[in-house]
């Protein structure tokens, strides 16, 4: 079945390349980051409710984190190549292409779902017993983990569908999917959790249930809405160059997000040979960082298809304009994180219902741990234009560099030291990537943004796709 396309002469098309960029990245980017921060109260909720189970509790899905972010990296992932993909040939004036690379998205993200539905119904005991022989934590884990990766279906198509519609400009529906996610999982918390007495369980299926509604309305807007791209299923067959173009974006966000799941198992390795309170303290502060870091996202999900488009249309000053803006926007926000951080540490641990080990552990380390927030802010930014330009390869370098090259190493060095130590391996590796980080930029500009010329708005000037 295929949508009506609009044509690229639509305004929501056409301010991308033209309309002020403040203002523009603004609009656009604003939508997403008020989702996003729904999506980070989410998190923060979701693991409230949980901690007043049992700290088990907490811990079981704390050691739950990895998958969950693996299965996020895939599903976010693929749906950043067909963004970026969708973007630029929107800029180029090439609707099949971007008609095209809609249509993949989605074929992919079933066959991605299928998976890890087999991934995560095999792996989900063996895992959770890597970190803990606890009879109570071990079948919490298992349950978690098998909920949530079985029936993530709706998380998949959540995803890819939000990211297409990112790529035409319409950041409104996008957010409403997001909305809608976040706030029936929050709602079906308690219900599930505490009301039906599914406990940990509950808390699995108010994430899944979240992301299935998420999915049903993502789905309508899709097949019913108004909007650039449109699906054509008859006749369907994989493209070769479309696939490539997919993940040569795609590939490396992936495993960036994947480099984050070895990272974190890691780091609850070398922080469990310490406590399960120390555990727990990563597994606070990744949910507390979310507020600070989710705007941020969602400030790049404004930027990505401003970037894409222009760079597309070969429209240098508005190319240069949109990093800018973005770097000073993302760096406000970091800055913001920082002093709250290192002004009121334990009463934001005290959220999750915290013991006073967890206090004299965490309070520490979340001051310790935020330095590398304002470097953070340039580096993701800047990882952002190289993933909307179809450089994914130095956002992966760069992922790689802070989460595991220097992050990790960092961490067992200074584990030999005290657990105190272990935190700061996360300035050190932020400060070592973002100098890589800038090297890549400048090269990027040097060899291709600083030659960009004025749109020749010419679709015969793109390749098109072929079978």
């Amino acid at each position: 079945m295929a949508e009506k396309t609009v044509k690229l002469e639509d305004p929501a098309n056409n301010r991308m390349g033209s309309a002020k960029m403040l203002p523009l990245i603004l609009t656009m980017a604003l939508p997403a980051m008020f989702s996003m921060l729904i999506q980070a109260l989410y998190n923060i909720v979701d693991s409230y409710f949980v901690a007043q189970v049992s700290q088990n509790a907490l811990t079981a899905v704390s050691l739950a984190f990895p998958i969950q972010n693996l299965l996020v990296a895939f599903g976010v992932g693929t749906g950043v190549g067909v963004s970026s993909l969708i973007s630029r040939r929107l800029g180029e004036r090439d609707q099949e292409a971007a008609d095209n690379a809609a249509t993949h998205g989605i074929i992919l993200s079933a066959i991605t779902y299928v998976v890890f539905a087999i991934f995560g119904a095999i792996v989900a005991r063996p895992f959770t017993a890597l970190y803990t022989q606890d009879a109570e934590v071990l079948s919490m884990g298992t349950t978690y983990i098998t909920i949530v990766t079985v029936a993530s279906f709706g998380f998949f198509f959540a995803a890819v569908i939000e990211k297409m519609l990112q790529a035409t400009g319409n950041m409104v529906m996008p957010m409403i999917i997001q909305l809608v996610g976040a706030v029936a999982n929050i709602i079906f918390d308690p219900i599930l959790i505490f009301n039906f007495n599914m406990g940990v369980a509950g808390a699995a299926y108010a994430t899944v249930g979240g992301q299935i509604l998420s999915m049903i309305v993502g789905l309508c807007i899709l097949f019913f809405g108004n909007h650039a791209i449109a699906l054509e299923f008859k006749g369907f067959r994989f493209h070769g160059k479309t696939m490539k173009d997919i993940y040569v974006v795609g590939l490396p966000s992936i495993v960036m997000n994947a480099i984050g799941t070895l990272m974190t198992m890691t780091m609850n390795g070398i922080l469990a040979g310490f406590s399960a309170v120390a555990v727990n303290v990563f597994g606070v502060y990744f949910k507390l960082q979310s507020f600070v870091f989710m705007p941020v996202f969602g400030l790049t999900q404004g930027l990505m298809p401003i970037m894409g488009y222009n760079y597309g249309a070969r429209n240098k000053k508005r190319v240069t304009g949109a990093v800018k803006i973005g770097c000073v926007i993302a760096l406000i926000i970091e800055i913001a994180g920082l002093i709250v951080f290192e002004i009121c540490p334990g009463t934001l641990i005290s959220i999750f219902n915290a013991t006073p080990e967890l206090h004299e552990i965490g309070d520490s380390a979340l001051r310790i741990i935020a330095i590398h927030f304002p470097m953070a802010a340039i580096g993701i930014a800047l990882s952002t234009l190289f993933q909307a330009t179809g450089h994914g390869m130095y956002s992966l370098v760069q992922s790689v560099m802070r989460q595991l090259v220097v992050l990790v190493p960092a961490a067992w060095l200074l584990s030999k030291i005290s657990l105190g130590a272990v935190w700061f391996c996360f300035p050190i590796s932020e400060f070592i990537s973002l100098i890589v980080t800038v090297v890549f930029f400048v090269i990027l500009y040097n060899k291709e943004i600083k030659n960009l010329n004025k749109p020749v708005n010419s679709a015969a000037a793109t390749e098109s796709v072929k079978g």
